[in-house]
Formats: structure tokens, sequence, C-alpha cells
């Protein structure tokens, strides 16, 4: 009976010390549940945050990204202009220097022609010639009444003192070739020396070259040509305008290398 009564006894407190065990490692467990569960959601708390920066830094990007294909463009744009305008400055610069020279070239030109007239001012002021600009080039006219008979291509003494005064003064001009051109009147000539106006003009412009060369002109820088009656610089129907139709005109001729484009000319020319 006694025994039976420890045994029970024994029984019961093995019991109620299993009970006390589970307990307490049932209150370890649940304490360790909790804490993970805190650190779970601090964890969730930490990553939400981290993926609201990284959502924030993708938008910066793009933002970035955006602004650097706009600054791009931009420059590329700013590029495209830039060259454009070195070009442009390039052109100007060039089209300056141009008109430059061109102007220099006028103002040559313009200085040899006063120089020219000065030369010839004697002769212009007693009316024996005139000096003008005729097609580009420098022109001496004189009246072939004041050379020639009428129909004749034999100068007047007048005539060879006034072609000699004006050679002395061609002679001057330097580097510069002269051509004598004959004209006449529309009155038709037709003589056995003499068959057209033609001949009469091309006489006259050799009688007028030869006496040249005698007066001192160098033969390589003087030659002849005729127009006959097709070049009036006046109307024909009047005894004055036929009168200054019968001339004799000597032209300078110009120097094609102080010319605008000669360059280009010569590349045109060479082979």
């Amino acid at each position: 009976m006694k025994k039976n009564i420890l045994l029970s006894l024994a029984i019961i407190l093995g019991f109620m010390t299993q009970a006390c065990v589970s307990a307490s490692k049932h209150d370890k467990l649940k304490q360790d549940f909790d804490k993970a569960n805190v650190e779970i959601t601090d964890y969730k708390g930490k990553l939400s945050t981290a993926e609201a920066k990284i959502k924030e830094s993708e938008n910066k990007l793009h933002e970035m990204d955006v602004l650097i294909k706009d600054l791009q463009a931009k420059l590329g744009t700013t590029a495209s202009a830039k060259t454009k305008l070195e070009g442009n400055i390039a052109e100007m610069k060039t089209a300056l220097e141009t008109l430059t020279k061109q102007r220099s070239e006028a103002e040559q030109r313009i200085k040899e022609f006063r120089d020219f007239v000065k030369k010839f001012k004697s002769l212009t002021d007693t009316g024996k010639l005139t000096v003008k600009i005729v097609n580009g080039q420098m022109v001496v006219t004189m009246s072939s009444d004041v050379l020639f008979a009428s129909g004749s291509a034999k100068l007047s003494k007048a005539g060879t003192e006034a072609i000699q005064q004006v050679t002395s003064l061609l002679v001057s001009v330097q580097d510069r070739k002269f051509q004598v051109e004959g004209f006449t009147d529309n009155m038709p000539i037709k003589t056995a020396l003499f068959p057209s106006n033609w001949e009469l003009a091309s006489a006259r412009a050799l009688t007028v070259v030869k006496t040249m060369v005698e007066a001192g002109m160098p033969s390589e820088r003087v030659s002849a040509a005729s127009f006959g009656e097709t070049h009036p610089v006046q109307s024909n129907d009047t005894d004055a305008g036929r009168s200054a139709n019968r001339r004799i005109e000597i032209v300078v001729i110009p120097d094609l290398s102080t010319l605008p484009g000669y360059d280009q000319l010569q590349k045109m020319a060479s082979p």
C-alpha cells in the first residue's frame, strides 16, 4: 500500500517536472518567434525603403539619360552651326580678299587712265584727238579729215606731225601694245586702189602704223585693223555725223594678266 502511494507520487512528480520544462521551452520559442517577427517586419521596412530609393534612383537615371540625349542633340546642332558659321566666315574672307584685290586693280586702271589722259592733254586741248574708254579699253581717236585727204590713204603734213606726236607719247607707255583701227562713213567708194571702204580704212590704218614705227614705235607693239563703215559713232544722215565716223582709233590693248579671273582663264586654256 505504502509502495503504491510512493510510486504514484513519483509519477505525478515526473509529469509535473516535464510540464514545467515544456512550458519553459514554449516560452523561449514564443520569444524567439516574436523576435523573428519583429526582425522580419524591420527587414520588410528596410526593404521597402531600399526599393523606394532604387525607384527614385531609376527615375533620376532616366531623367539624366533624357538630359544627356538632349545635350547631345544640342551639341550636334551647335557643332553643325559652328561648322556652317566657320564656312560662312571663310567665304566672306575670300570674298573680301577678292573685292579688295578688284578694288586695287580698278584703282590702278583709273590711275593709269588719268596718267594717260594727262600725257595727251596738250593734244586734246587743241582738238587734234580725244581720249576715252570704249568697251573697257583706252582709245585715242583722231579724225581722218585731219589726217587724210578725201578718198586718200596718204597722210597730210599735219597728219604726219600729229601721228609723230602721238607716237612719242604712246611709246613711253610701258608694257602696252597698240592696235590702229580704221573707220569710214557709209559713203561708198569704188576705185582701182580702194574697191570698198574696207580697203580704204585698212590702207589708212596701215599708213598710220608705218608712220608710228618710223617715229620710234617698236613694230612688235603695234598692229592694224579695218572696220570700214560698220562701227559708226554717230548717224550718217548728217555731214557732221559722217565726219565723226571717218576716224582713226589707236586702242591700248589691255594686259589680261591684270584683269579679274585671269588665273581661271589660264587654267581653262591649259591642256
